[in-house]
């Protein structure tokens, strides 16, 4: 993988709290970064059957139910829900105004990594843009360059 530019490490200035820097970021459970227009929830083969166990089918019945083959490879589904396409594991219903996941613990990498990705963090202007639709950016816990580089660089996004 091809070294990422670090000229906004991220973002220089100190955070007012922890005195580093770095970035803050909380999920609000708001479901805004799992619905939306039509995208993809990229999953590989470990994840595949990470999820399968955890709803007790076997491996092709949870990707016939659940997945679809995609120009960039096997993605979760959709559901059509009054915000867009919600991913097939996104429950609006069980905490009333909250938008929780049905399979957190064993949720792909592409979720466990926002709001990390490359295209969010390159700059402060792609940071604030995103932090238009997602309420937990610039709140909450406190993460080190170093720990924004790890997530940054367990998926390419």
């Amino acid at each position: 993988m091809p070294p990422h530019p670090t000229h906004d490490e991220w973002f220089v200035h100190p955070d007012p709290l922890s005195g580093e820097s770095g970035l803050r970021f909380s999920c609000t459970m708001c479901g805004n970064c799992c619905s939306g227009p039509e995208g993809y929830v990229l999953i590989d083969d470990d994840e595949a059957d990470a999820l399968a166990k955890r709803l007790n089918l076997p491996l092709h019945e949870f990707l016939e139910r659940f997945a679809r083959v995609t120009s960039l490879g096997v993605s979760l589904t959709e559901k059509l829900s009054p915000f867009g396409r919600d991913c097939v594991f996104l429950d609006r219903d069980t905490i009333p105004g909250k938008a929780v996941c049905g399979v957190y613990e064993d949720r792909p990498k592409q979720c466990r990594t926002w709001p990390f990705w490359s295209s969010v963090i390159k700059s402060r202007s792609t940071w604030d843009r995103t932090k238009r639709t997602c309420p937990g950016l610039g709140k909450g816990t406190h993460y080190s360059v170093q720990q924004i580089r790890i997530l940054r660089d367990t998926i390419e996004m």
